[in-house]
């Protein structure tokens, strides 16, 4: 029996509702996976028995009367946390009103997030002033105490990585006390330019540190761990330990030794809090002595200061300082293990260094002219990360113009030399635990050649001949001018003048 036109036209928009809802199911085989899914937890959960555990807002039972109950304030700074809140039915997006672009999730009312701890399953649901906690009623003996445990230990840690880092200095009264100001140092380990091995070590040593309260006391050693970084001016110690001091989330302590006499310094190692960074910069400065006072004298003052009874009345502290030289003419005793445990040597950057700059300041991975600085630093010449960065911030602009004012600065360094080749940097680990860098191609180190390259070549030989009738008239004993040819060379920076030994 033919159907009429109306019937005709109801079983065409029929079959074309069935085809597009066919269509979309094949194309969002996602959603139809996460509803069998969906329909999969339902089944499991109906043939589950669980028990429920409700963590009220505030303690009392009137309601809002009663004092905050802290537990519902860490669980759900640790939901908010928990990856799959991206994946629950809803969740609530914040914003911050302290930084920009900084958003974050939070569980909707009445809906639900999954976790997982210790093999067992178990689910937050939101319940307006309360938050409810389901485990499987076989996994609760095992599981609900040591989980609730972990919940407020990751809150803990969450709060204080969130909190306000603050910055403080000994202000040099007559009573010893800090001033603070916020921290607000943008640098990460993440940024600082470094070599990527040296960098992941120090990284790993600090989250061993962190992670280290229960082994420090078995050990029965106080929980503290402290650095020295050394080398030349401008090669990135204190950036370094401000991407420390982020990387823990610890306040900063600046203690300035000059300002303090033996009793000050036990007065503010004293005062100072717990999850902090020590920071004492130009150690080795201080130590030559001074104002009337020898350097024995002030070599016994940070001895005391270092391993005294008053440096061991606080726990989960680090100690970082800081020496613009090298480490010969400084007492051993200052730099021994259990004093400076890790010794980190900064040095002058090669092109390794180099890339890892312009990746930061210039947003490059490769350019044309990188084959020409190469050149340069493989002729042995070094610039400090402060010089390359200056060139690189004045010139951030134009990347070519900033790699050709990085050549031209190259090609103005005059290397020291040496008996031995140019070797990259590499990483020893000595005996007594010191994680160190040492780089025969350092700044401090010599390498031959004068550092010439590029097109001007008879210019540049030159220039070397004339270097070495330099050198040798110094060793014989004559007087030759300084060149100061170097300071116009447009490196940002004054270029210091090598003096023979």
């Amino acid at each position: 029996m033919p159907l009429d036109g109306g019937a005709a036209a109801v079983m065409f928009l029929a079959y074309a509702a069935l085809a597009v809802a066919a269509l979309r199911a094949v194309l969002s085989y996602k959603s139809a996976a996460h509803a069998a899914r969906r329909l999969w937890r339902w089944a499991d959960e109906w043939a589950q028995a669980y028990q429920y555990y409700e963590v009220p807002r505030f303690a009392a039972a009137g309601g809002n009367d009663g004092a905050e109950n802290p537990l519902f304030r860490k669980a759900a700074a640790y939901v908010a946390s928990l990856p799959s809140l991206e994946d629950a039915d809803a969740a609530c997006v914040l914003s911050s009103a302290s930084k920009s672009n900084d958003f974050s999730l939070q569980l909707g009312p009445g809906h639900t997030a999954h976790d997982a701890f210790l093999g067992a399953r178990l689910a937050w649901t939101n319940r307006g002033e309360r938050l409810l906690l389901r485990v499987r009623r076989h996994d609760r003996t095992r599981v609900l105490r040591p989980y609730l445990q972990h919940v407020e230990s990751v809150a803990d840690e969450m709060e204080l990585r969130r909190r306000e880092l603050r910055l403080y200095a000994n202000t040099g009264a007559v009573a010893p006390r800090w001033a603070s100001v916020p921290f607000t140092h943008p640098a990460t380990l993440d940024t600082v330019a470094m070599d990527p091995e040296l960098k992941t070590r120090v990284r790993s040593d600090l989250e061993s540190f962190l992670k280290g309260r229960a082994y420090y006391h078995r050990l029965g050693r106080v929980w503290r761990r402290s650095y020295l970084l050394y080398g030349p001016p401008g090669t990135g110690k204190s950036t370094f330990a401000a991407a420390m001091a982020r990387f823990l989330g610890y306040d900063v302590y600046d203690i300035d030794l000059s300002r303090a006499g033996t009793d000050d310094l036990r007065a503010l190692l004293l005062d100072t809090a717990p999850r902090s960074l020590i920071l004492v910069e130009d150690l080795d400065r201080y130590l030559r002595g001074g104002d009337g006072e020898t350097s024995a004298a002030r070599a016994a003052r940070v001895l005391g200061f270092m391993d005294g009874l008053s440096s061991c009345c606080g726990e989960e502290r680090v100690m970082v300082f800081t020496m613009s030289g090298g480490k010969e003419g400084v007492d051993p005793a200052v730099l021994r293990p259990g004093r400076l445990d890790v010794h980190i040597h900064f040095t002058m950057c090669d092109f390794d260094g180099f890339k890892a700059l312009a990746s930061n300041y210039l947003g490059l991975k490769d350019h044309k002219l990188y084959p020409q600085v190469e050149e340069g630093f493989h002729a042995g010449a070094r610039l400090s990360p402060a010089e390359l960065g200056e060139i690189m911030l004045a010139n951030r602009g134009s990347p070519s113009r900033a790699l050709r004012t990085v050549i031209s600065a190259l090609q103005h360094v005059v290397a020291p030399r040496t008996s031995s080749a140019a070797r990259p940097p590499r990483l020893t680990s000595r005996s007594s635990g010191h994680l160190e860098e040492s780089s025969p191609a350092a700044a401090e180190s010599q390498s031959p050649g004068g550092g010439g390259f590029g097109k001007d070549a008879p210019m540049r030989e030159f220039k070397k001949l004339y270097g070495l009738i330099k050198i040798r008239s110094r060793k014989e004993g004559g007087v030759v001018p300084v060149d100061d040819t170097a300071s116009a060379n447009g490196r940002g920076s004054d270029a210091s003048t090598e003096k023979d030994r």
